[in-house]
């Protein structure tokens, strides 16, 4: 069973290094990406991503996107907005201004500063991100990312603890 697994992944990463036919990351393309976020600091941070919960009744939701464009080949600098909501939260509008590195075209690392403006709050979080992963390009504009996330925090006012996530992103390379 265990040399299935190797052989299937093997297999798997080597059909996608053979699919990428390049372009996707190259110097003046851009990319439109949504995530989800598994995991991470919860209902009072800085999320750019999909997420919707639902504990004893009450639901909760953030919608978010980010966007990029490569200045250099394999290098992008992104933006990211966000908006959660819900039953007894605080409506929370979140922002993310970063870079995405590529190496090889397939293994993205991000650095980050993530913050969020939470409604009646007076401290609000501030987030370093540190992001790695891989890229399995789904043809010549779609790529799956899954991903680890390391959030430090910058505001021990608000939070005193540093978060993981796992995100899967959804990329659009255009």
């Amino acid at each position: 069973m265990k040399k299935l697994v190797v052989v299937a992944v093997f297999a798997l990463v080597s059909f996608n290094l053979s699919a990428q036919d390049g372009g996707q990351t190259d110097k003046g393309s851009w990319l439109l990406e949504a995530n989800t976020g598994f995991g991470g600091p919860g209902g009072r941070s800085a999320n750019t991503s999909f997420r919707l919960t639902t504990i004893d009744g009450d639901v909760t939701y953030n919608l978010g996107f980010e966007g990029g464009y490569f200045i250099m080949d394999d290098l992008a600098l992104k933006v990211g907005l966000g908006y959660g909501d819900g039953d007894n939260q605080p409506s929370t509008f979140s922002y993310k201004i970063g870079a995405k590195y590529y190496v090889i075209g397939r293994v993205p690392f991000q650095l980050d500063l993530a913050g969020a403006s939470i409604e009646d709050f007076d401290n609000n979080p501030l987030w370093l991100g540190l992001q790695g992963g891989y890229a399995f390009f789904l043809g010549d504009n779609v790529s799956i990312e899954p991903g680890l996330r390391y959030n430090l925090n910058l505001n021990d006012d608000f939070i005193d603890s540093d978060v993981f996530q796992l995100n899967v992103g959804f990329v659009v390379h255009l």
